[in-house]
């Protein structure tokens, strides 16, 4: 059947401060890797602004989250990234 010649995607967005981008990838590539076809391809585009649709704010005022991953520490991040992609 035709549907058994495709493979299942899924796909992930993920929005992270420029200081977070080269960690993510890395850890998206790490733990993402099989070797096999389909392992997927990693876009990586800026975000040139976030604004927030219930208040209005823009930029960092709008993509501060109250008790989100930004309240943590990047390793902290990196590690519950790395448990979420098992």
């Amino acid at each position: 059947m035709l549907e058994d010649m495709f493979l299942g995607k899924i796909k992930m967005e993920i929005v992270v401060g420029k200081n977070l981008v080269e960690s993510v990838v890395e850890t998206i590539i790490t733990e993402g890797r099989t070797g096999q076809i389909g392992d997927g391809k990693n876009f990586v585009i800026p975000v040139t602004d976030v604004i927030k649709v219930r208040t209005g704010e823009r930029g960092a005022k709008a993509e501060r989250i109250i008790g989100g991953l930004s309240e943590i520490s990047s390793s902290k991040a990196e590690e519950w990234l790395s448990s979420t992609l098992l």
